[in-house]
């Protein structure tokens, strides 16, 4: 049976972010689904999370609700914004009133922007892991500040709990893509091996010679030719290379 509490919701919702061993994980949908619980469970506007390297954005992604103007908001942000903040000091921004932020000068393009959409309130709390950050989660909420319950301190601690979520999920994928990676380039290398073992002896036998000059003259073939030696030794194994031309000096 499905659990429709809040708790319930959250729990799934970690689950999933945690779920990215698999080939077939795109980033950016990831991020929208995130994007879409943090809107689900918090009650918001809308939602969007910023991947930032070396102080720049490199990735926007933005809840599937209001979705073209959440990724304005976050797009406005080159300047300053919730999201560069909190990912400038590793700490959340709390719930602050975009009209109080616009009539302090703070975030002016942003601001203005939120409010040119209505947007009352926004948060933001940093995507990261121990001390790796990775960018930030921004949500755009209906009602002021002192409207929440506990001044807001409830949802920054679920929105910090599914930024915390998407970041392991995201450096889980990121170290299984690279043993992915590994264990390819390994398993090539072994087979690439295995064939010039073959092409060897295959043309030791043919010519009645010693491996060691069935592979001197393999590798003169490919250095004259500029081919991976690799490939020159798949022509042997498939009959596509001329003996004469392989044995000339």
């Amino acid at each position: 049976m499905q659990d429709t509490t809040r708790e319930g919701r959250l729990a799934a919702a970690l689950v999933e972010a945690a779920d990215t061993l698999t080939e077939a994980f795109d980033t950016g949908d990831y991020l929208r689904r995130l994007s879409d619980h943090c809107v689900e469970l918090l009650s918001a506007w809308a939602a969007g999370i910023m991947l930032i390297d070396d102080g720049a954005a490199v990735s926007l992604a933005a809840s599937s609700h209001r979705e073209e103007i959440a990724l304005e908001l976050l797009a406005a942000q080159h300047a300053g914004g919730p999201c560069l903040e909190s990912y400038g000091s590793g700490r959340p921004v709390p719930p602050v009133s975009i009209r109080v932020a616009h009539a302090a000068s703070r975030w002016p393009e942003f601001t203005e922007r939120a409010l040119r959409h209505g947007i009352v309130t926004t948060f933001a709390v940093p995507v990261r892991r121990r001390d790796d950050l990775l960018g930030a989660l921004n949500v755009f909420v209906p009602t002021l500040p002192d409207h929440a319950p506990d001044g807001g301190r409830s949802e920054l601690l679920v929105a910090q709990a599914l930024a915390d979520a998407a970041a392991l999920g995201l450096q889980n994928h990121r170290t299984y893509s690279q043993f992915r990676s590994l264990a390819g380039q390994l398993q090539e290398a072994l087979s690439s091996r295995v064939r010039i073992e073959q092409a060897k002896g295959m043309l030791a036998e043919r010519w009645q010679v010693g491996t060691d000059e069935a592979f001197i003259a393999l590798r003169q073939y490919a250095r004259r030719r500029r081919l991976p030696l690799n490939l020159v030794a798949r022509a042997v194994i498939e009959r596509g290379m001329d003996d004469a031309e392989l044995r000339t000096p």
